[in-house]
């Protein structure tokens, strides 16, 4: 299985899909049905989540190497420092290792419920960038991928801090970066250009999540600062109460969003899959992307 460096080292367009370890038995069925639907389009990676304050840190590894068995995929699994003391940390990176996943997403994560700030446990880390450096200590071999915000950190004091941290993480040892969410092309495109200029050489992914429903993509886009323009809002209130209309026009929208990304040279999309195929298939059909292929990434 490849690893992130090597993922993003040639120059084809890579295609990723995110996603988190369900609840329940039912969950699961729905998940591997999605999964089984994306497969056909080779992606590159499958990532999956951290539940809050580490809840899913068993499921997340097995769940990884269920997908490399199964489809003989990359697996990235994600890790955060909530909850968890460095010692915690290498046992579980050990058994990333062990379990033969090759990639690591690493994150400060966000503060447990009902806290407004983060904090770090006895004897933890507080900062992303401490994490990757941790990551690298334990091995080299290692995929590590890291978060960006093209609209700027919600816990940010400004885009210039904002982008300082991130350059941290990257110095520490990330093979890349995967950004938040957007839905203004300009905005990961200036972004990608001011990490150029900060000295940030690896890969800024694009981070997409289609529409499928407004009333969640809104609470979720208001949690992370991602501005919804007003040509889509307007789009998507028009067919509020039609379910399915509401999907044609995120696929829709999504689609050219990716067309004009590859088209400015990204070296990859990262899909917020949401542990559901209908769009993201959508969309990777409507972008002409050959499942035929040997290999993946070509157009």
């Amino acid at each position: 299985m490849l690893t992130l460096g090597e993922i993003y080292s040639g120059e084809s367009t890579a295609i990723s899909v995110e996603i988190f370890p369900p609840k329940t038995p039912d969950g699961d069925q729905a998940l591997f049905d999605t999964l089984d639907r994306l497969a056909v389009f080779q992606p590159d990676f499958v990532s999956c989540t951290y539940g809050a304050g580490g809840s899913t840190r068993d499921r997340t590894i097995e769940l990884c190497r269920e997908i490399q068995s199964r489809y003989r995929l990359a697996a990235t699994a994600h890790l955060t420092c909530v909850g968890s003391t460095r010692d915690e940390l290498v046992e579980w990176i050990s058994r990333v290792q062990a379990a033969g996943i090759g990639n690591i997403m690493a994150l400060r994560g966000d503060p447990p419920q009902g806290d407004e700030t983060f904090t770090a446990v006895a004897g933890g880390l507080e900062h992303a960038n401490q994490l990757v450096e941790l990551i690298r200590g334990v091995s080299s071999d290692l995929g590590v991928g890291v978060a960006g915000y093209p609209e700027v950190h919600p816990e940010a004091a400004d885009a210039t801090r904002d982008l300082e941290n991130l350059k941290r993480k990257v110095d520490a040892g990330a093979d890349a970066v995967f950004t938040q969410l957007f839905y203004v092309n300009d905005s990961f495109l200036r972004f990608r250009d001011r990490c150029g200029a900060s000295g940030i050489t690896v890969p800024v992914v694009p981070g997409i999540m289609p529409v499928t429903e407004f009333s969640r993509i809104q609470r979720i886009a208001t949690l992370c600062g991602a501005k919804i323009p007003g040509e889509l809002s307007d789009r998507l209130e028009a067919v509020q109460d039609d379910r399915d209309a509401q999907l044609a026009v995120g696929v829709e929208y999504a689609v050219e969003q990716c067309r004009e990304l590859i088209d400015a040279g990204v070296p990859g999309i990262h899909f917020y899959a949401l542990n559901r195929s209908q769009a993201c298939a959508r969309i990777l059909e409507a972008l002409g992307w050959n499942t035929s292929s040997e290999s993946s990434g070509e157009w």
